[in-house]
Formats: structure tokens, sequence, C-alpha cells
């Protein structure tokens, strides 16, 4: 699918019949900024276990292997509530699944504090999962109900931009937090829980689930993004199934809401080897991820001997480094498909490109020589890792018409959640049983790079053809 930049107007300078120009204050920025607020909660939440696990481990005399089971459990929810919130978010609206979504993970985070041994952890971390599951898929669906094509990229880079931003912005949060009630990792928890609430009722108030049905929307700037959208859609079914204008034309149509009865089912999406292919790469991304989620913190207070007050900047600036790689994946792949057009091939080989330096980088965490050095190569390795971040979702939009985005985004998400359960308890075990970090690694190098090499190979499908 190619996008030119000669396709749709610059943003700013479209202009409707009767002169209008769409608003300097668009409100898909809003609800973007919404978005972007609860996401970073979302894993500012998520990242909360991680620091406190020194002290949850101690106080309950947990093995590496018991804890890493409490950290996997999470991912036996999330990995099908994925897969279930895409669905709730084409069948319900991402409006409702990401707000029952927030205040459901908020209170499983209140609930962490009240944890008293390994089956209680258990089950509110699998009940947390359950919560968390949609944020991903539901993100992807709203964003690509909101954004003209020409800036997804740009969008869904911001949204998920908010992730590692909360890692940062949680991690010395919730040293503080310790440090201020004389070593109480409960605190935290209870905190976030509350701040959650807050979120999710601004969540409500803002976001709509489509442009038509929020009450600051102008006119010239639904055309805006109806008109790029439609644009693109009709080039997608020309270029890549040999379509006659009408036809173009009526799948230009389903991009913008048409019943999603005319449309085959989700599996014939999944099918496409770009797409299970991009579904795999991603499971890649997501084991380095949690590796460095669950068990970074762990790594630098165990093997490298960091102390709790060193832990707080430590832990935090990989995290701004896949706040900026996200970013700018997402700016930089819009702005050179805008040049060069070959939209898919963009995405994709940024993806294997990226991932694979991700992966060679990743295997030399246990050689370098200090905590410093540790630290700093595995912020350049989140950047590398978080640049690829949006374009999982975009690749999928490029295959996949809007009214089975979210399931076919759901069953990719579902798959890359697997990698959630398997790294923390395979690591865990690696690290309690061979004593060896390096060992844990070494495996998700493999795992990720294998990813990456099988979307190389995989080709591209033909976009969104119905």
């Amino acid at each position: 699918m190619s996008v030119s930049a000669s396709s749709t107007l610059p943003e700013g300078s479209a202009v409707s019949s009767d002169g209008e120009r769409p608003p300097r204050l668009r409100t898909r920025w809003a609800v973007l900024a919404a978005d972007f607020m609860v996401l970073c909660l979302n894993y500012a939440d998520r990242a909360a276990i991680g620091v406190a696990a020194p002290y949850i481990i101690k106080e309950f005399g947990f093995s590496e292997t018991a804890f890493g089971w409490i950290l996997s459990i999470f991912a036996v929810s999330y990995a099908p509530f994925g897969l279930i919130g895409g669905w709730a978010a084409d069948r319900f609206g991402p409006r409702k699944a990401m707000g029952w979504a927030a205040l459901a993970w908020s209170a499983f985070t209140a609930a962490t504090a009240a944890g008293a041994g390994f089956i209680s952890f258990l089950i509110i971390r699998i009940l947390f999962g359950a919560a968390e599951g949609p944020q991903a898929t539901v993100t992807a669906k709203l964003m690509n109900t909101w954004f003209p094509r020409q800036e997804l990229g740009t969008a869904i880079g911001i949204a998920n931009a908010a992730t590692p931003l909360g890692g940062a912005v949680g991690t010395p949060i919730v040293v503080a937090v310790i440090e201020a009630t004389n070593g109480n990792w409960r605190a935290p928890f209870i905190i976030f829980g509350v701040i959650g609430v807050l979120f999710a009722v601004g969540w409500f108030a803002v976001v709509r689930d489509t442009p038509e049905q929020h009450p600051w929307m102008k006119p010239a700037e639904l055309r805006e993004i109806h008109g790029a959208q439609s644009g693109t859609a009709a080039r997608a079914a020309d270029e890549d199934a040999g379509a006659e204008d009408s036809g173009a034309t009526d799948k230009a149509g389903a991009e913008e809401g048409e019943k999603s009865s005319a449309l085959p089912g989700m599996w014939h999406y999944v099918a496409r080897p770009v797409i299970w292919a991009t579904a795999l790469a991603y499971f890649g991304y997501a084991w380095i991820l949690n590796v460095f989620l669950t068990w970074f913190p762990t790594y630098l207070v165990d093997e490298r001997g960091i102390d709790l007050g060193h832990l707080a900047v430590a832990g935090s600036i990989p995290w701004i480094g896949g706040c900026i790689g996200m970013i700018a994946g997402g700016v930089a792949t819009d702005w050179l498909i805008r040049r060069i057009g070959a939209a898919a091939t963009v995405r994709r080989w940024t993806i294997v490109i990226c991932l694979i330096l991700t992966a060679a980088l990743f295997g030399c965490i246990a050689l370098v020589g200090s905590a410093v050095e540790a630290v700093a190569l595995m912020a350049v390795i989140i950047f590398l890792l978080y640049f690829t971040g949006a374009q999982y979702w975009t690749v999928v939009a490029e295959e996949v018409p809007g009214p089975r985005y979210g399931s076919v985004a759901g069953v990719v998400q579902f798959i890359a959640g697997c990698a959630g359960f398997l790294a923390p308890l395979i690591t865990g075990a690696v690290v309690e049983h061979a004593h060896s970090w390096a060992t844990a690694f070494t495996i998700a190098v493999v795992i990720a790079a294998a990813g990456a090499l099988l979307l190389a190979v995989a080709g591209r499908g033909k976009a969104a053809q119905i």
C-alpha cells in the first residue's frame, strides 16, 4: 500500500468547499491526550510490582521461581483479554471498553496491597492482568478510528509512548513512597489505585467512540479525518486488489463504517502471512519488554549492587529512552511514507531492523563491566525496541479494514501477550537454577531475533483487501 505526499493535504491546510478550515485545536488530539494519560497510569501500575519486588520477596521469603509465577500469572489473563478487548472495542466501542477496564485495573492495583501470601498474590495478579489486557488493542482501535491514515503512526506512537513514560515516572514515585513510609511497599499500590479512578472519570468525560459522536467536533475536522481515510482505503483497493472504481468506493465506505457483515470474518485476515508474522515478531518484542519490566530492577539490585535510592534513577533512565523511541518511531515512519510511499514495506522493515538490533544489544547486558554501563545500554535497547512499538498496529491497519481491525489486533495482542507469561517465569527459573542472568538474556535474544527474521521473509499481504 502506498501513500504519497500528494494524496492528502498537509495538516492544517485542508479547506472545505465552503472555505472552512479545520480548527487549530483539533478534537482528535484531546482524545489522544486522554488515551496517553490512561496508558501512562497503566504502565506505572504495572511497573510498581517490579520496583517493590525486592521488598515483597524479602517479606514473604519467595524464591525467584515462585516470584516468577507471581509475575507471570498476570499474562495468563492479560493475553486473552487483549483479544477480548479488541472484540469489545469493535462491539461496544473503545470508550466503554477502556473506561471500565481502567476502573477495574485501578481496583486490583490497590488490592495488591492486600497480598498476604503466594496464593493471594496469584489471584490478585490474574485479576489485574484481565483488567489491563484490553488497553493496547482498544488504543489501536481508537487511534485507527480517530486519525487520518497519514497520521496513524504518529498517533499510535504518541499514545503508546505513555507506556515507557509511565514506567519512567512510576519507578521513582514508587521508590519515593516506599522510602517516605519506612519501607512500606503497599502504600504506592493504594495511591495508584485511587489516582486510577480519577483518570477513568476523566476518560469518560473526554472520549467518544467516533468523531461523529463528539460534541467538540467541527465539520471541517470531520471531513479532514474521513477524507484522508477514504482516499487511502480507495487507493488500497485499486493497487492491491485490482478493483474497479466502484469496488474502491465500496472499500472506502467499509473503512468509514459500512455494515461489517459485508466483510469476511477476522480469521480471513489473521491467516495472512504478514499478520501472523507480525504477531510473532511482536511476541519477541514483548519477551524482551517483559524481562525488562519484571526482572531488571531485581537484576540491578542483586547482580549490580544498586541500592534503593539509586534504583529510582537507574530504573527510570531506560524508560525515558523508550518514550523518546516510541514517538520517534511513529513520526519517522509517517514522514518517510509521505516522502516515498510503500507504507507496508516501510513499517515492516522498521520492525525487522530495529528488533534485530535490539536483540543483539540485549545479549550484551550481562557482559558490560558496570551498573552505569548496563543502564546506559538498556536505555539504547529500550529506545530501539519502542521505536518499533507503533508499527505492529500500523502493519495491521495496512492489511485490515476498520470494522475488523479491533478483533484482528486482539489476536496479535493475544499472541504477544503470551510472552508476558512465559518471559518472567522462564527468566526467574533460569536465574534460580542456572544462576545465570546471561543465559536468561540469551533466550530473549534468540526469541526476538527469530520473530524479526520471520517477518522479514513473510512477505507483504494485500492491504485491506476484502
